[in-house]
């Protein structure tokens, strides 16, 4: 079987039966199939002896029956018989848009509390960062508890997690390289900010959410998200019949998305530095693994390579330099840009300052850091006061 627009039609049926339904049978008619899918093609492959689904009906199929799409192994199909169910969460779209559904009243309910909590303040939600393979258990004890749960054999849950993992996660499948590959995912996030913000307004909640697009690297792909998140939003608000006001914006997080800041501000409504990632990338150091060597570039009876760590205190030369020129170019598109920092530098005293100096609105840091950003905001503006003060008391001004 295979899917064309929504339909399906039945072509190329190869039946082993008897003497010849072996297992090295099996395996070569999958694999010659699979090699011919395309990534949006859908194989339906079933024992003989249990028919087809009615009518080309494949919402109703009758176990055992195995969805297979061009990234499927066939010993996967031919040495076990894997739920089909796993198969069609794990492959269709149909099937994780089915799973988002579920997913949906919680994140919507999460929204309508933020919005609650903050009536009158703008409200910056960065839409799903991390790489899949954090979502999903890696002690055997918890996928054991996993499959159980699913009803699945515990093998399944296992292969599953090996196949979502990366050698290097921080630069993989994670942030807005999530929503390109899967939209749905983009689309549920986005429907659950617009009809908490709806539901909130409506009770005499003001409510300014602003949508971020984490891990961009430059114009195209952020316009493809904008759009995807415009459409989605403003299909919301015309069928409520409201107004809302909303800004769609996103991360600074690498080199390449800061020295092309110009063409991004045509696209974005607000820049969000993520100072974390953007050092990483910048100075090529793993917020992870350089605690290990880190003291000896710190410590000035050593190599004393930095004067604090950079993770801690923002590297102003290096990385400060990209986001100096990411604010001006990016100002220079759109003059009125909203733009401020995320990450743990929001709550440095001496990153604020730069903060301020570059030219940022805000800075967003962790909890119990927010004391230390606002005691460091109102430092550097006290201080501007006075070196201003000085300066007109000197003489010939």
């Amino acid at each position: 079987m295979s899917r064309q627009g929504g339909n399906f039609r039945t072509e190329n049926i190869e039946l082993l039966e008897n003497e010849d339904a072996t297992l090295a049978n099996i395996k070569r008619a999958l694999e010659k199939y699979i090699k011919k899918l395309r990534p949006d093609d859908l194989l339906i492959f079933f024992m003989a002896g249990h028919g087809a689904p009615e009518n080309g009906d494949s919402n109703n199929p009758k176990p055992p029956f195995y969805y297979i799409t061009s990234d499927t192994r066939a010993e996967d199909i031919a040495h076990t018989a894997l739920p089909m169910t796993l198969l069609r969460d794990k492959l269709t779209k149909e099937a994780r848009v089915k799973a988002l559904d579920k997913l949906l009243p919680f994140q919507r309910r999460d929204f309508v509390g933020i919005f609650k909590a903050m009536d009158g303040f703008p409200v910056t939600i960065r839409l799903i960062d991390p790489p899949l393979h954090e979502f999903v258990p890696h002690e055997r004890g918890k996928q054991e508890e996993l499959a159980a749960e699913l009803n699945i054999d515990v093998q399944t849950v296992v292969r599953r997690v090996e196949q979502l993992h990366e050698a290097n996660p921080m630069l993989g499948h994670r942030g807005c390289r999530l929503a390109i590959t899967y939209p749905e995912i983009l689309e549920m996030q986005v429907r659950a900010i617009i009809e908490a913000a709806l539901e909130c307004q409506k009770g005499g909640v003001r409510v300014l959410p602003e949508i971020m697009h984490p891990l961009t690297l430059d114009r195209k792909e952020l316009s493809i998200l904008e759009q995807a998140t415009r459409r989605v939003a403003e299909d919301l608000i015309k069928k409520s019949g409201a107004k809302l006001n909303y800004l769609v914006g996103t991360m600074i997080e690498l080199p390449r998305a800061a020295l092309l800041a110009a063409e991004i501000a045509e696209v974005a409504d607000f820049f969000s530095f993520g100072t974390n990632d953007l050092t990483q990338t910048t100075m090529g150091l793993s917020r992870d693994d350089a605690g290990r060597f880190l003291p000896d570039y710190v410590d000035e009876k050593k190599a004393a390579v930095f004067t604090a760590d950079p993770f801690q205190s923002l590297d102003t030369k290096g990385v400060g330099m990209l986001i100096r020129w990411g604010i001006e170019q990016g100002r220079q598109t759109r003059p009125q840009l909203k733009i401020g920092i995320c990450g743990e530098h929001g709550g440095d005293a001496d990153s604020v300052k730069f903060c301020h100096q570059v030219g940022m609105d805000y800075v967003s840091a962790s909890p119990f850091r927010v004391p230390i950003a606002r005691l460091a905001a109102a430092q550097v503006v006290v201080e501007e006061k006075r070196a201003k003060k000085t300066r007109s008391r000197q003489p010939g001004n």
